[in-house]
């Protein structure tokens, strides 16, 4: 008898608009799993288990009231998480820094209210790296995000928290967002689908400045069809944003993505680094040869071809990501930041306006090139990283974060290219390592071709057969059944690390 969780969210949606599941039971079910797991993966921050009920109880009397009428979206009393990233009003978020332990804002993020819209129902704040900085989640104020294949290993960051608790069977599917790969590098990491959409698709507001367009929230999910009906529900125009969406395909995303068959199109592979000169783990080179055979298949043309750019870009971004760690921070809260951040803060602090103004610039001038290089190709293959995984620690293990810093460049070469073009890219995974970890491929297509990259994706997905591949704690702790002529048995009440239920 399959549990709850083996459901996909567009699975739990469908029981319950047919009466089969109540969201509330949706929420008990993943509230228990919280509380069994989430600290041994490091999955939660804040867990509002409280204010979960209460909504998923209203979702549910207004289904119950309107079934005969109308259907609720495709997404309607599925639970979720927002990343401790995300302002969400009224409910702590602490940016992943001892900094902001307490902090509790006044106003939600664009994503935040328009997922609520879309019928979602918020479990709490999964974690994340200290404000953003960094591609591994481990800070002060939760455990770390471990890898759920591999306990001893990073989920990745800055959506670490957010990857962890989908791996593992504590939520159906998660919000994240990627400044410079931080939806798709711990998608990779944890054997999941993380989708970075072309840059203005999703609302940055109603605060913030848009970090000169590098940032965009993005869905973290076990599927592509769940990425693409989560990217629906964020995708809604809202006013004043400062760039412009594409065009969303006919149908939405969700359609274009179970479109199944975009046509034969023409794939740029490429394995050669581009922010590093690092050699690639042949693990992460046998994924691409992976992915590249079974686009083939498909009635693709896949071709080498040169990266698009090289390691000369990565004095560029680097510039650019010192200025973005200048998060306003209270003066004398400043000792409570992590190293790192310290370390990016006072390189950020020491840049001209007239650096920054030339540095972006010259980017752009070499994102004119690298889209004049792939002109013709209708999507990239390349790894998402250069190595499968790192140990929780290892980043900062030498207690020099410009080691750290370094580290992160070379463990992860390829993402940040993606943030700073604003192209659509989504992680895909491929293949289990001899050492039984997962390894995701990069696809990426033309800047507003999101309807293509998740076609491509979801085609690449079946032909791997992916689905059903988890953790040992996915079948771990005493979870409810699905059995739609019977009552479910559910767990108990919840709680985490710190709960907070208002």
């Amino acid at each position: 008898m399959p549990q709850i969780h083996d459901l996909t969210a567009l699975e739990q949606a469908t029981a319950v608009r047919r009466g089969e599941l109540r969201s509330v039971d949706l929420v008990e079910h993943y509230l228990t799993r919280i509380e069994h797991h989430a600290d041994t993966v490091g999955a939660f921050v804040t867990v509002t288990g409280q204010a979960a009920r209460e909504q998923a109880r209203a979702l549910d009397a207004v289904a119950a009231g309107d079934r005969a009428r109308r259907h609720p979206g495709p997404l309607y009393g599925v639970p979720l998480a927002i990343k401790d990233l995300t302002l969400t009003a009224g409910v702590r978020t602490t940016f992943g820094s001892a900094a902001f332990a307490d902090y509790v804002p006044s106003v939600d993020a664009d994503v935040v209210r328009l997922l609520r819209a879309a019928g979602t129902v918020s479990l709490g704040k999964t974690t994340a790296a200290e404000l953003g900085c960094s591609l591994y989640s481990e800070g002060a104020v939760s455990p770390p995000a471990r890898n759920p294949w591999q306990l001893g290993s990073t989920a990745g960051g800055s959506s670490g928290g957010a990857a962890a608790a989908v791996a593992a069977g504590l939520l159906p599917f998660a919000q994240g967002s990627d400044g410079g790969g931080s939806v798709r590098i711990p998608a990779a990491i944890c054997g999941l689908v993380g989708y970075k959409p072309t840059r203005g698709v999703v609302s940055g507001g109603p605060l913030g400045a848009g970090g000169f367009g590098l940032p965009t929230h993005g869905p973290i999910t076990r599927t592509v069809t769940d990425a693409a009906a989560l990217l629906d529900a964020m995708a809604v125009p809202v006013p004043g944003e400062p760039y412009l969406p594409p065009p969303a395909p006919p149908g939405g995303y969700l359609a274009a993505a179970r479109r199944g068959d975009p046509g034969p199109l023409r794939i740029g592979r490429f394995t050669t680094p581009m922010l590093a000169d690092e050699p690639v783990h042949p693990d992460c080179l046998d994924a691409v040869d992976v992915a590249a055979v079974r686009l083939a298949d498909a009635g693709h043309e896949v071709v080498d071809v040169p990266a698009p750019v090289g390691p000369e870009i990565w004095p560029l971004f680097e510039t650019v990501w010192y200025v973005l760690a200048l998060s306003p921070v209270p003066p004398q809260r400043e000792a409570q930041l992590l190293p790192l951040t310290r370390l990016l803060r006072r390189r950020g602090h020491a840049i001209s306006a007239a650096t920054l103004v030339g540095t972006l610039a010259e980017t752009q001038v070499q994102v004119r090139r690298a889209m004049r290089a792939i002109a013709g190709l209708d999507l990239l293959l390349c790894p998402t990283l250069s190595t499968p995984q790192a140990p929780v620690g290892w980043f900062t293990e030498t207690g020099d974060p410009a080691e750290d810093f370094d580290r992160q460049r070379r463990f992860s070469p390829y993402c940040a290219v993606f943030n700073v073009t604003g192209q659509p890219s989504v992680s895909v995974p491929v293949a289990h390592s001899p050492a039984g970890y997962p390894v995701g491929v990069l696809l990426t297509g033309a800047s507003g071709a999101d309807a293509t990259v998740l076609a491509v994706a979801a085609q690449l997905e079946e032909r791997i057969g992916w689905a059903g591949r988890h953790p040992e704690i996915w079948r771990a702790g005493d979870s409810a059944t699905v059995k739609a002529s019977e009552p479910l048995r559910t767990g108990g009440a919840a709680g985490s690390r710190r709960s907070d239920s208002r």
